[in-house]
C-alpha cells in the first residue's frame, strides 16, 4: 500500500467549501428564476425535462475523461478553469437578459455547456478532499458537502422567489456571475497537494485518456466489493429517480404552486439536517451497514410518499427521504476514499460516477410516458386497479397513478437493498479490501496554505 502524507485538520478544506456553498446558492439562484422565465414563456413541463438532459447527459459522458485529468493535471487549477468558465457561462446570460434576447434555446446551451465545465469540476474537488482532510474526519467532510447542496434547495429557492419580484431575472443572474469570485477567490490562496502519478500511468504515457478510463473500469472490477456496491447504487438511483423526478405533478395533481413550493422547503430541510448530522456524527464505525441502514429507512419513506394525496403526508415523507440521502451518500464517499488510493481516484471516481448514473436518463425518460400513459389511467375512477387492493389503500383520481409509482419505487428499493445487504462482497468490503490511506499522520505538519508568491509555481 501507498504511504501518502495526511493532512493534520480541514482548515484548507473548509475554505474552499465555504467558497463553493456560496458560488452553489448562486447557481441556485438562476436556476429558479430561469425556470420561472420558461414557465412564463411557455406554460409547458417539456422544456423542463430537456434542460434536465442537457444538464446531467454531458456530465455523465464526459467523467471518463473528466477523471483522468484530474488525476494527471494540477487539481487545484482544473476547478479554478471550471468555475472561470461557468462563471463565463453566466456573464452570457447576463449579457443576453440584458438585452432583452434570451430565448428558450439559449437556455438549453447554457444547461449543456455548464454541464461539461462540472463534469470537470466535480472529479477533481471529490479527489482533492482525500487530500485536505485526515482520514478521520472523511465522513463529517462528505456531510459538509452535502450541506451545500441542501442549503441550495433550501436557501436558493426562498432568496430568489423574494428577489425575482424586487429585482428580476437580471439582477439574480449578476448575482451569480458575483458568486463565482467566492469560489474561485478561495482557490487562489490555498495550496491542495498533488499525489504523484503512478509508476504504471507514466508507462502509459500522457494523453492517454482511454487507457485512464480503462483503469479506472479494471481497477474496480478488480475490487468486487466496490464494484458491486456500484452496481446497486445505479439501481437505486434508477428507483429513485424514476419517482422522484414526478413531484411537481404529484403534488399539484391535488394541491396549488404554493404547496409544492412548502413540500420542497421541507426536502431541503431534511436533507440540511441529514448533512450536518452527518458532519458531527461522523457515521457507524462500519460505514457499509450505515449505507444500508439509511436507505432501507429511505424507501420506506418514499412507499409513504405515495400513499396519500395529503401535502403534510408527502412533506413528512420527503423530509424523511432527503434526510437519509447525505448520510447515505456521505458515508458511502467515505468507503470509497478510504479504499481507493489518492494518485488514482480522479479516474477511479469518474468511473464510479458513470456507474452508478448510468441509468438515471433513462429513468427521467420513463417516468412521464409511463405515468401518463399507463398508471395514471389505470388509478383513474373505472380504471383497471380502481377496485383493486391499490385503489382501495391509495384512492383513485388525478395523481394516485404517480402515487402508486412510489409505492413500486419504494417496494423494489427494499428488495434490492436486502438481497445487497446478502452480498457478501459488499457486506464485507470494509474488513476485506485494505485502506489506501495511514491510519496515523506524519510527525511533521503538511503546509496547507501558501503566500500569493508562491502560487505560479503550481
Amino acid at each position: 500500500m501507498d504511504t501518502y502524507p495526511q493532512p493534520r485538520n480541514m482548515r484548507t478544506f473548509f475554505i474552499i467549501w465555504a467558497g463553493q456553498v456560496i458560488s452553489i446558492i448562486g447557481s441556485g439562484l438562476t436556476s429558479f428564476a430561469l425556470g420561472v422565465w420558461i414557465f412564463q414563456q411557455t406554460g409547458q413541463a417539456t422544456p423542463f425535462a430537456i434542460t434536465v438532459l442537457f444538464g446531467t447527459l454531458p456530465r455523465l459522458l464526459l467523467t471518463p475523461v473528466a477523471g483522468s485529468l484530474a488525476d494527471r493535471w494540477n487539481r487545484r487549477w482544473l476547478m479554478i478553469l471550471a468555475d472561470t468558465g461557468n462563471a463565463l457561462v453566466t456573464l452570457a446570460v447576463v449579457f443576453l437578459v440584458l438585452t432583452d434576447s434570451l430565448q428558450i434555446w439559449n437556455i438549453y446551451l447554457v444547461a449543456l455547456v455548464g454541464s461539461l465545465f462540472a463534469a470537470f469540476q466535480e472529479p477533481a474537488y471529490t479527489a482533492s478532499v482525500t487530500m485536505l482532510v485526515p482520514k478521520k474526519d472523511l465522513a463529517r467532510a462528505s456531510g459538509l458537502m452535502q450541506v451545500a447542496q441542501s442549503l441550495e434547495m433550501l436557501v436558493a429557492p426562498l432568496l430568489a422567489g423574494i428577489l425575482f419580484g424586487v429585482i428580476g431575472l437580471k439582477g439574480i443572474v449578476l448575482i451569480d456571475f458575483l458568486t463565482y469570485f467566492f469560489a474561485v477567490g478561495a482557490l487562489l490562496i490555498v495550496r491542495i497537494p498533488q499525489p504523484p502519478l503512478t509508476t504504471q500511468v507514466e508507462q502509459d504515457g500522457r494523453g492517454k485518456v482511454w487507457r485512464d478510463a480503462l483503469f479506472g473500469w479494471q481497477y474496480l472490477r478488480q475490487r468486487r466489493g466496490l464494484f458491486n456496491l456500484l452496481l446497486y447504487f445505479a439501481l437505486v438511483n434508477f428507483l429513485l429517480n424514476l419517482s422522484a423526478v414526478l413531484t411537481g405533478p404529484l403534488v399539484l395533481s391535488f394541491s396549488t404552486p404554493p404547496v409544492l413550493g412548502a413540500v420542497q422547503t421541507a426536502t431541503g430541510l431534511g436533507m440540511l439536517l441529514g448533512s450536518l448530522v452527518l458532519g458531527v456524527w461522523g457515521g457507524p464505525k462500519r460505514r457499509i451497514i450505515g449505507v444500508f441502514g439509511f436507505i432501507a429507512l429511505g424507501s420506506v419513506a418514499v412507499t409513504a410518499i405515495g400513499l396519500r394525496a395529503n401535502p403534510f403526508w408527502i412533506g413528512a415523507g420527503f423530509f424523511v427521504f432527503l434526510f437519509t440521502v447525505p448520510i447515505a451518500s456521505g458515508l458511502s464517499q467515505a468507503i470509497f476514499q478510504t479504499k481507493v488510493a489518492p494518485d488514482v481516484q480522479g479516474r477511479v471516481f469518474a468511473i464510479r460516477s458513470l456507474i452508478s448514473r448510468s441509468i438515471m436518463p433513462l429513468a427521467f425518460l420513463l417516468a412521464g410516458p409511463l405515468a401518463d400513459r399507463v398508471f395514471e389511467p389505470l388509478m383513474r375512477p373505472g380504471g383497471a386497479l380502481a377496485e383493486s387492493l391499490a385503489g382501495m389503500l391509495l384512492g383513485v383520481g388525478p395523481g394516485r397513478g404517480i402515487g402508486l409509482m412510489f409505492v413500486i419505487s419504494g417496494i423494489l428499493l427494499m428488495v434490492a437493498t436486502t438481497f445487497a445487504f446478502l452480498n457478501p462482497r459488499i457486506r464485507n468490503l470494509e474488513s476485506e479490501l485494505p485502506d489506501a490511506l495511514p491510519e496515523e499522520p506524519p510527525s511533521e505538519p503538511v503546509p496547507e496554505a501558501q503566500p500569493l508568491s508562491a502560487l505560479a509555481e503550481d
